[in-house]
């Protein structure tokens, strides 16, 4: 029932109810509302504030049954919230409400009603369940003992009539029974009637089981007798046996004009009642177990009161914890849970009790939430168990789960538990990390090597192993970090990395260094050493990244060969060139020598001696030219012009240019 006299308003309300699976009715004013009241019953009320106060006194006052839920909605001051409270309101919520929590608080309230509703009828079962028993146990008149019976059956479960027919020849298929008490008329006893017009009857007497007969127009049961049935009086019938010792002495006999079946609730209750009477019937002294059926029925009551009782000492201890509490019963059903962790799960207190434990975890957690409780119900408690929660907005938590046993409540386990979802997060970011940074060291050419400050090794990556020839397995935890070095070297790097002269900043970098290989073969390295520190500023362990100088110094040593051919090969050439420039500039003046020598020998006589010096001259200078163009032929050494085109090697520039290297020194 939505009762506001602001039209839009009470239409929006309705619509987000309907939508939310509830029927509503509306009402523009109380007045309105209490006429609708009067022909329909409903389970909640929502009030406009200027309603409020009427309304709540007639509600509680006038209203029969289970009252309804009331919400009071309006623009809230202290004083109009406190009033509606006092007055008897369930709940008070702003117009400004959002739809989500107007339907979630309707729902909460209804469920409590519900609740409440279940433990009142529960409560009406035990009462009536307790004067059946003290009727069976203290009344002497059989007859008024079973007209007491079946006129509270037909109380209890709301049903037009309730009778007790018995068939007292089961055995030799009977076609008598006798109508021994009625519901609906204190003088009916002992009245015959013919069973073959009652084959619903006859069988419940035959099967021993129950028959429910929710339309009598249908069931196939009362096929031929149906014409005897009226429609108008007779919708549905249910039958129960009442049996003794496996004999069916006869039946409960259930009759409503409207058409359905009972409840579960209604079923059990009459069979109790069916059960009760067959032993009633049979021994009266019996009556005790209908007695204890009550004991028990307030016994259980009893204890569920005291549990609760137990469990409220927790809850108001655990008000305060940072952790999530929650007390579970066997089944895993909530009993309690204190705010923490009604705000990690994001629910209410009244969404979240009763419900399963399994409706807040993930499904895909599933499996391992019922291995996890088999082990609960067992006897273990496992703690530090991570599971995902489903939070009803779509949102998934991490929690960090422990379990362990209330031992004051009767078997309820408490579940502890944390919001980790962050620390997962980072975690999960730190293990990427963590392994790029592995991969990115295990990548490196160069050694990367830690140890801690008692020299045992932390870090071998790959180029560690290449270089020294362990296997990372035979180093970590196993060598100690003075093995990699030759004897005393581990020590001058400690040394360094704490020396004033590098600045005792722990670092130390670009230093030529030994390490020792697997085989003790020293090998030259460059190495670059820091210290660690933790937050604190304390050293806790050492790396150093080591760069292999083999290679580096063979590639040396083979550029210095080159560098030594080269030079010797410039030497050559230079004396080639050097041999060229000669042959070049001797040409001319050999020339001029053979023109002048053949001159003299034309001019002076034939047998003279200064004609045979000529001879000589001519003679020799033609081999000394011979020789000239033959280092001319094998050298072209050319740096100045000379005659036309050619150019010879400069000697004036080229000597003093070698002076000018050389200081003026040969």
């Amino acid at each position: 029932m939505i009762v506001d006299p602001d039209e839009g308003r009470r239409a929006r309300a309705r619509a987000l109810l309907d939508r939310a699976g509830f029927v509503t009715v509306g009402a523009l004013d109380w007045e309105q509302a209490r006429e609708r009241l009067a022909a329909l019953p409903c389970s909640a009320i929502l009030l406009s504030d200027e309603f409020a106060f009427d309304a709540i006194e007639w509600v509680r006052t006038h209203y029969e049954g289970v009252q309804p839920a009331i919400i009071v909605r309006g623009e809230p001051t202290e004083d109009s919230v406190a009033r509606a409270y006092e007055a008897g309101a369930d709940d008070y919520v702003t117009v400004a409400a959002s739809e989500s929590e107007l339907v979630g608080r309707l729902r909460g309230l209804l469920r409590n009603r519900d609740y409440l509703d279940r433990i009142a009828q529960k409560q009406r079962d035990a009462q009536a369940m307790l004067e059946l028993t003290q009727a069976l146990a203290s009344s002497l008149d059989f007859a008024e003992i079973l007209h007491t019976v079946v006129r509270r059956i037909a109380e209890v479960v709301n049903v037009d009539r309730a009778s007790i027919v018995l068939a007292p020849d089961v055995a030799e298929a009977p076609s008598v029974g006798y109508v021994v008490a009625t519901s609906d008329d204190r003088e009916i006893a002992n009245l015959p009637i013919g069973l073959e017009k009652y084959p619903e009857i006859l069988e419940v007497l035959r099967t021993r089981q129950p028959l429910t007969i929710a339309d009598t127009a249908t069931h196939p049961v009362l096929d031929g007798v149906r014409e005897s049935v009226p429609d108008h009086a007779v919708g549905a019938l249910t039958l129960l046996p009442i049996v003794w010792q496996e004999e069916a002495m006869g039946v409960l006999f259930l009759r409503s004009a409207l058409k359905g079946s009972l409840t579960a609730r209604e079923m059990d209750f009459c069979s109790i009642v069916a059960n009760a009477t067959a032993i009633a019937l049979r021994n009266a002294r019996v009556m005790q177990s209908l007695r204890d059926q009550t004991q028990k029925v307030n016994y259980a009551r009893f204890e569920a009161e005291r549990r609760l009782r137990a469990l409220k000492r927790y809850a108001n201890l655990f008000t305060s914890a940072a952790d999530g509490l929650a007390a579970v019963d066997q089944d895993g059903k909530m009993l309690f849970a204190n705010p923490r962790a009604y705000e990690i799960a994001g629910i209410a207190d009244e969404e979240a009790r009763g419900q399963s434990l399994r409706r807040r975890i993930h499904p895909d957690d599933h499996e391992r939430m019922f291995e996890l409780w088999r082990r609960v119900r067992g006897g273990e408690y496992p703690r530090d168990v991570d599971l995902r929660m489903v939070r009803p907005d779509g949102g998934v938590r991490v929690v960090s789960c422990a379990f362990s046993a209330l031992s004051d409540s009767e078997g309820a386990i408490l579940v502890s538990f944390r919001d980790v979802t962050k620390e997962r997060e980072i975690a999960a970011e730190l293990g990427e990390t963590k392994e790029f940074l592995e991969s990115l060291i295990d990548a490196s050419v160069d050694a990367i090597i830690a140890a801690s400050l008692d020299g045992e090794i932390l870090l071998f990556n790959k180029g560690a192993e290449r270089i020294y020839g362990y296997t990372a397995e035979e180093v970590l935890g196993k060598l100690h970090v003075t093995q990699l070095y030759p004897e005393g070297r581990a020590r001058d790097v400690m040394r360094m990395l704490r020396s004033p002269q590098h600045g005792g900043l722990g670092k130390v970098g670009g230093l030529r260094f030994e390490a020792i290989d697997r085989d003790g073969q020293v090998i030259p390295i460059m190495l670059s050493a820091a210290m660690i520190y933790d937050a604190d500023g304390v050293p806790t362990a050492t790396v150093g990244i080591f760069t292999d100088l083999r290679e580096k110094l063979r590639t040396e040593e083979r550029l210095a060969q080159a560098q030594e051919k080269l030079a010797v090969t410039e030497k050559q050439a230079l004396i080639a060139e050097l041999a060229g420039t000669a042959a070049h500039e001797l040409n001319q003046p050999l020339t001029s020598v053979i023109g002048y020598g053949e001159l003299l020998q034309r001019k002076l006589p034939a047998d003279t001696p200064e004609h045979h010096a000529a001879d000589v001259i001519v003679r020799e200078a033609e081999r000394m030219a011979d020789i000239v163009r033959k280092i001319g032929k094998i050298t072209r050494y050319e740096t100045k012009s000379y005659v036309g085109t050619q150019r010879i090697l400069d000697l004036d520039k080229s000597s003093s240019e070698g002076d000018a290297e050389t200081g003026g020194r040969p």
